[in-house]
This record gives C-alpha cells, sequence and structure tokens, in this order.
C-alpha cells in the first residue's frame, strides 16, 4: 500500500507548472502523475517519494489536496500480466474505483483505489503478486 496525492486544480493556463514547481522546491520526487479533466478543473493524482511532505508543501501554497491510501502492485513488464490480476481481484469481488500505472525499477507498478487497500494486499501476498510500500519508492 502507497500515499497517492490527489489536488484538486483549476483548469487555467500555467497552474499544472505552479503546481509542480511547488513539488520541486520542496525537493519531492514524483514518481507518477495522473491528469483527469473537466472544462473547470483538473484532478491531478501524484505518487511521490515523500507524500506527507507533498501535502503539507502543496497545503501552504493553497492548493486543495488531499493523501489516500492506494494498492501498488508490482507487474513483470510483459502481456497478461494486469489481466490475470484483476481476474484475481474480480474473483475476490474487490471493486476497482480507478486505477492507471507507471514503471518503476523496469517493472510495472500498477496502482488501483479499492475500498479496503491493507486487506487486498494481505489477500494478494498470499496468492504470490508482490505489493509495493511506500519506502519501496524512495
Amino acid at each position: 500500500m502507497i500515499q497517492q496525492i490527489t489536488v484538486f486544480l483549476e483548469n487555467k493556463e500555467g497552474r499544472l507548472s505552479a503546481m509542480c514547481q511547488v513539488l520541486a522546491d520542496a525537493n519531492i520526487d514524483m514518481k507518477a502523475l495522473t491528469i483527469a479533466e473537466t472544462t473547470d478543473y483538473g484532478l491531478i493524482r501524484i505518487v511521490a517519494d515523500k507524500p506527507q511532505e507533498a501535502l503539507e508543501a502543496l497545503k501552504a501554497a493553497d492548493y486543495r489536496a488531499i493523501c489516500t491510501d492506494v494498492l501498488a502492485v508490482s507487474l513483470a513488464d510483459k502481456p497478461g500480466t494486469l489481466a490475470a490480476l484483476l481476474a484475481f481481484l474480480d474473483s475476490m469481488d474487490v471493486n476497482i474505483e480507478y486505477g492507471y500505472c507507471f514503471s518503476h525499477d523496469n517493472v510495472a507498478i500498477d496502482v488501483l483505489k479499492v475500498k479496503d487497500p491493507a486487506a487486498t494486499a494481505v489477500k494478494l501476498a498470499a496468492a504470490g503478486f508482490t505489493t509495493i510500500k511506500q519506502a519501496d519508492l524512495a
């Protein structure tokens, strides 16, 4: 399980750049960033090496941000591994609210928002899947 920062960002020119500069100034290493947008705002999700420090820096700069526990699973970067993970989660009746992936140390990391990431991580480990902890991203 890892922590993800979600930032609610006004959809205006320069806002994303300014937000990233706040994190750069705080010496935060972003491992992944994803953007979902609407007409008026963007929903920025960030996986970082120091999520609590990132959250503090963003709030100090008047950004609306929250920290959420999410599941992160390390998979071989080859066809079929994500399908196998999702089939297992389906068999356990785990609903996925959203997800995205990134590469870290030559493996695919799948980030999934599920209802109970800690309990799901235990089930995944018992089935032989490798989950990522926050310290693994440092």
